[in-house]
């Protein structure tokens, strides 16, 4: 059962920070985290009509450091909100902050509006994102306090390029780079992926990636190059310099090795993918995997070149750092789309268009989740390890200082073409590794949220994972939050020794934003996840009037199976009442005194007088081994029934409590039976009604409606999926090569020798090429903008002839 925001909520306890300037000062009080004035005081506040965009906006205005520190963003107040709390102390079930908090104001104004926020890997640095604006707040550093408020230094990113008046362009997905804390990854809708160094440019990108993942000419839908979200791989192996990215078809590609310049990797884990190159690449037979393997060793050395070094001083590093490098011959192919693995029927397939992507390493296995308007989640696995490879002959375009250091590249990724249109498990080694070819995905499961269906966009879905249990996913919609467990993971299951059938994954409703019946979901305005290494987890959220609730998530055993045993259930059940019955009386009262045997005495002891001497001592012994055994017997049970006698009458009063709330149960039912009968009555008279009106409207004259055909039903599809998708998507590629075309063509021509490279003989060349091949995508673009334009049509005069013929 869902839980409602009127419940209570748990807060759970936390890891204490550990330096002391993540605390504030002991003479702030300390309050729960829910009743903290940020949230209680915007509670019952008219939201803002400029923060209720038209058409479904992800948000997400929470973020944590990962310590000790909680980030909000106030939409009324337009500044951000820095809470410290702490976590189970007193109480190892509160979750406490820190009254006031501190007010981080920007230092210019912005003129958007914030749909999301995120902090960077080390907690310096939070970029504020929206529909039409991107800037990077720094949290310390040169600021000024004033009131309890600080003004942090706030600069936009990538202003000239995406929010240019002349050339607006959207950006569809912002992500900071995991192995850097000062590099931010961007998609945006003209099919260009950008890392961009805040250190250095916030202006100019360090890398460019044009991603092409059709031949130009043979896209027969607009929904296969339209690019919808991206997500940086985890930590295995290749997937360290992996971006996946989701076009809204629901293919996926992927591009390798994507690498910011001067990001910090372990040691162990650059020489694992190195040494693992030299075996499994260097070795086999075919010149195509090796070749590829040759160029991989070759940029890994180039790219850290403590790796030559590895037998020398340099053993002993931890961490790696990687140097600005790219082969000045050959372009990054864009592999994809990734195919599904040959295991059988296809099974059930997703509605809509995909909407968002999430990747994660759960122990060996490569996980990848993608959410559907129709309110599904797809789960597949990487059948195989990415490995990298690159197109020999196009040279990408790089941007050097006077001393021919690289200072950023930019490159066009076409879509590698694999010959092998099924995949197999029996394939041979050589027949895989090495060859260029992109990895398989496994499909794991299709998960059917039954989310509300909606006509027009369709469900929004963003997806979390659970920092402490990999295998947990959230998966935040308008309804609500739903926690899904994946339960078989092919590698990890393999490792394990678990030779288990697949298993389906787990769904647990978390949360309802619906208050009733009939009233209409309201979405959440941030949500964070937490975790502490004591095996806790919590998720906060904020809802749109500002109200925070905390709830913890119980994580020990929601990957232990469940086992019922229908066998020996009545032996079970006594065995629990016997253990029961146990835990109240002890088993040596409940065996009852020893069994002690009568001593041994003469035949004639029933001739022999009490009075004798021999009667006296006989006697003595009898009375001996009574007091023994019997009496202090009756001694304990005496006791131990005196100091059982308060337990028994709490476990009494219990029972005759909860006899008694069984029978106000009962009296309750009985009330509503009456009125469930008249209900039912009412229903059935209201059935036979509706019954007489479908007759009469069976009876009346015109054309029977029959069912879509099979081609009416491929003809609707295609029809959706040109609503709000193709247009669009060409118009923006359209005016985004156009405006790049314009500002090429209006650079002067003396800036040329300022751009000098070590490839200077082939550069009036490349631009040449690059010029012929702007203008040739122009063409076809256009060409393909005619043809989508005579569809258009086409559908057009087919709906006014369907709706004529009604």
């Amino acid at each position: 059962m869902r839980l409602n925001f009127d419940l209570h909520e748990t807060e759970p306890d936390h890891q204490r920070s550990g330096s002391s300037s993540s605390t504030p000062k002991d003479d702030v009080e300390w309050i729960p985290l829910r009743n903290h004035s940020v949230f209680a005081s915007a509670a019952g506040r008219v939201q803002d009509s400029t923060t209720t965009p038209s058409a479904p906006v992800s948000r997400n205005l929470l973020a944590w450091d990962g310590a000790s520190r909680l980030y909000f963003w106030d939409s009324n107040k337009l500044c951000l909100h820095r809470i410290c709390i702490r976590l189970g102390d007193p109480d190892p079930t509160s979750v406490l902050a820190a009254f006031p908090s501190e007010v981080l104001q920007a230092d210019v104004q912005l003129d958007f509006v914030v749909h999301k926020i995120s902090i960077n890997r080390n907690g310096s640095a939070l970029f504020l994102s929206g529909s039409d604006g991107l800037c990077i707040m720094y949290l310390y550093g040169r600021a000024s306090s004033k009131h309890n408020t600080m003004t942090c230094r706030t600069i936009n990113v990538g202003s000239k390029i995406y929010f240019n008046g002349g050339s607006f362009i959207p950006v569809l997905q912002v992500l900071w780079h995991p192995y850097s804390d000062s590099h931010l990854g961007i998609l945006s809708s003209d099919s260009v992926f950008r890392l961009f160094d805040l250190s250095s440019d916030v202006i100019q990108p360090e890398q460019e990636y044009y991603l092409q993942p059709v031949e130009p000419g043979r896209c027969s839908n607009a929904t296969s190059i339209c690019p919808v979200d991206f997500s940086f791989g985890g930590d295995h192996l290749w997937d360290r310099f992996t971006v996946f990215v989701l076009f809204s078809d629901g293919s996926a590609y992927i591009l390798c090795p994507v690498v910011p310049f001067g990001s910090i990797y372990r040691w162990e884990s650059v020489m694992e993918i190195y040494s693992d190159a030299h075996t499994f690449g260097l070795k086999l037979s075919n010149p195509t995997s090796v070749s590829n393997s040759n160029l991989a060793i070759s940029w890994l050395e180039a790219t850290f070149p403590e790796l030559v070094h590895q037998a020398s001083e340099v053993a002993d590093l931890s961490s790696i750092r990687a140097r600005p490098y790219a082969l000045f011959d050959a372009s990054l192919y864009l592999q994809g789309p990734l195919k599904k693995v040959c295991q059988g029927e296809d099974g059930a397939e997703c509605e809509g268009r995909a909407v968002s992507f999430l990747c994660n390493v759960v122990s060996k296995d490569s996980i990848m989740v993608t959410a559907w308007s129709g309110g599904q989640l797809q789960a597949d696995a990487l059948a195989d390890e990415i490995q990298p490879v690159w197109n020999v002959g196009s040279p990408p375009r790089l941007r050097v200082d006077s001393y021919d250091h690289i200072l950023g590249l930019a490159m066009i990724c076409e879509s590698i073409q694999s010959n092998h249109s099924i995949v197999k498990f029996d394939q041979p080694l050589e027949n895989t590794v090495w060859l260029g070819h992109p990895p398989p995905l496994l499909r794991l499961a299709i998960v059917d949220l039954a989310l509300p269906i909606k006509s027009e966009s369709g469900s929004l879905i963003t997806m979390f994972v659970d920092p402490l249990m990999p295998e947990r996913i959230y998966a935040l919609h308008d309804e609500g939050i739903d926690s899904i467990v994946l339960h078989f993971l092919p590698f990890t299951s393999q490792i394990s020794g678990k030779n288990d059938t697949m298993k389906t994954p787990s769904v647990h409703p978390v949360l309802s934003t619906c208050q009733g019946e009939v009233s209409s979901p309201s979405p959440l305005y941030g949500f964070v996840s937490l975790s502490d290494s004591f095996g806790y987890s919590w998720i906060v959220g904020v809802t749109i009037s500002q109200e925070c609730f905390v709830l913890e998530m119980k994580t020990w055993d929601l990957l232990l199976p469940i086992h019922v045993d229908t066998v020996s259930g009545p032996t079970h059940v006594e065995e629990l009442k016997e253990r029961g019955m146990s835990d109240i009386i002890s088993k040596e009262l409940l065996s009852g005194p020893k069994v002690v045997l009568a001593p041994q005495s003469s035949r004639n002891l029933r001739s022999v007088s009490a009075d004798s001497i021999e009667g006296r001592s006989t006697l003595h012994q009898y009375f001996k081994l009574f007091r023994e055994n019997y009496v202090d017997y009756a001694h304990k049970v005496y006791f131990e029934l005196k100091y059982l006698g308060p337990l028994l009458k709490r476990i009494t009063d219990e029972q005759h409590a909860r006899l008694g709330e069984a029978q106000q149960q009962l009296l309750r039912v009985e009330e509503k039976h009456s009125k469930l009968e008249e209900r039912i009555d009412h229903v059935i008279k209201q059935h036979g009604v509706l019954e007489e009106r479908l007759k009469r409207l069976e009876n009346l004259p015109g054309p029977h409606k029959k069912p879509l055909s099979r081609a009416e039903k491929e003809f609707k599809s295609e029809l959706d999926q040109f609503r709000g998708v193709e247009l669009d998507a060409l118009r923006s590629s359209i005016t985004a090569l156009t405006a790049r075309l314009r500002k090429h063509m209006q650079y002067p021509e003396g800036n040329e020798s300022m751009q000098q490279s070590p490839v200077s003989e082939r550069k009036n060349y490349v631009q040449d090429s690059q010029i012929s091949q702007l203008k040739s995508l122009l063409e076809k673009l256009s060409l393909v903008n005619a043809e989508n334009s005579k569809k258009v049509k086409l559908v057009e005069t087919a709906l006014k002839d369907r709706e004529s013929s009604r």
